[in-house]
């Protein structure tokens, strides 16, 4: 795939037959699609390390806005990860298998994010989400993103040495003031028609909500998530179906007709 890339230009379509490949950090806008007629046929097993030391499939950085990602399977640490406030990102059809973050969107506007399926997730002190749409730094927002029929089942893997303390989610939507930071409006966000069906194997420790809103500020006089719609989804497969931070979040965000425990 890097060389395939480094070949490319702006708005290239990259075409992926059967086999095992590498992802890579893109500065282009290049349109993914995996030709398999299996999931799995088209495997992205290794690529860029984090700063963390983890193993990501992509990282998406300043130039890459617009690409898209289509019939992968994606068995890694971080999944698809927008590293640098990309926008109009397609993320579709795609199978994650127990990654500890499976497709972030930070400070990322006009995301579509439909159709995939996670099976599984696991934690390493900290993670164990599906997807992830958020603002942490005050100046990129996170706005106008769609993340509309995707599952997500399975098992989530909690190793008994976990810090423990968090909880696992399939779907959210976060403005991140911890260590400093500034979090960011998140809104105009659709999340709709998703299922989400994970348990977790240690629930003592880390357990799973299943869409989670948060600014963790926790001030209901305050807010950066708001104007959402969180609707009908199902969610009955989880400890917690939904959980809001703060608590009157409900009150700036449309969340209705989804099936909860």
């Amino acid at each position: 795939i890097a060389d395939a890339v480094a070949a490319a230009i702006d708005g290239d379509r990259i075409h992926l037959c059967d086999g095992y490949y590498n992802g890579v950090e893109l500065d282009k806008t290049i349109h993914f699609k995996g030709l398999g007629d299996e999931p799995g046929d088209v495997y992205i097993q290794n690529g860029p390390t984090h700063s963390s030391g983890l193993i990501q499939g992509f990282r998406l950085l300043a130039g890459s806005d617009g690409s898209s990602f289509e019939g992968l399977w994606i068995q890694l640490d971080l999944g698809i990860m927008n590293g640098d406030g990309v926008d109009d990102v397609v993320v579709y059809n795609n199978y994650f298998v127990n990654n500890i973050q499976a497709i972030s969107n930070w400070r990322g506007d006009n995301w579509s994010i439909a159709h995939n399926t996670i099976d599984g997730l696991r934690t390493a002190c900290g993670g164990g989400i599906g997807i992830l749409i958020g603002a942490y730094d005050g100046v990129d927002d996170a706005v106008n993103n769609t993340v509309v029929q995707n599952t997500i089942t399975g098992t989530l893997n909690v190793n008994a040495s976990d810090c423990g303390g968090y909880s696992g989610t399939g779907i959210v939507l976060f403005a991140d003031h911890r260590f400093g930071r500034s979090g960011g409006e998140v809104s105009g966000n659709r999340v709709e028609h998703n299922t989400v069906s994970l348990t977790s194997n240690n629930p003592t420790l880390v357990d799973v909500v299943g869409i989670e809103l948060t600014d963790t500020r926790d001030d209901e006089l305050v807010r950066d998530v708001f104007n959402n719609v969180v609707r009908s989804n199902f969610l009955q497969g989880t400890a917690e179906s939904l959980d809001l931070t703060p608590d009157n979040l409900d009150d700036y965000n449309v969340v209705t007709r989804n099936r909860v425990n």
